[in-house]
């Protein structure tokens, strides 16, 4: 698990994908937030579901594929994650907090 000790900058958007082992949507998932990554400010927190942390969000968000994407603390996706949605969802953050 990645774990920060500092709070994100601000306008950087957290992203948290709790990730299952052998997991092909999990590792689409990592390449889609590595190209996202270039374009928006995001930080992206890695967290294993078989660790406490990403047993305890699988089970709040009853997530029923992984990965489960969190966007700032709150459900975002499960499952495949949608790129073209969550590009929107960045570029709507970086409109509203004015960051370039």
């Amino acid at each position: 698990m990645t774990t920060w000790t500092d709070p994100p900058a601000a306008g950087v958007a957290v992203i948290t994908v709790v990730q299952a082992p052998a997991c092909h949507f999990c590792v689409d998932a990592a390449d889609a937030l590595a190209e996202l990554g270039r374009e928006f400010p995001i930080r992206v927190e890695a967290v294993e579901a078989g660790e406490p942390r990403g047993a305890a969000l699988v089970r709040q968000y009853r997530a029923p594929m992984f990965p489960l994407v969190l966007v700032n603390g709150g459900y975002f996706s499960s499952g495949r994650l949608p790129r073209r949605k969550l590009a929107a969802v960045l570029a709507a953050a970086r409109t509203a907090t004015g960051v370039a």
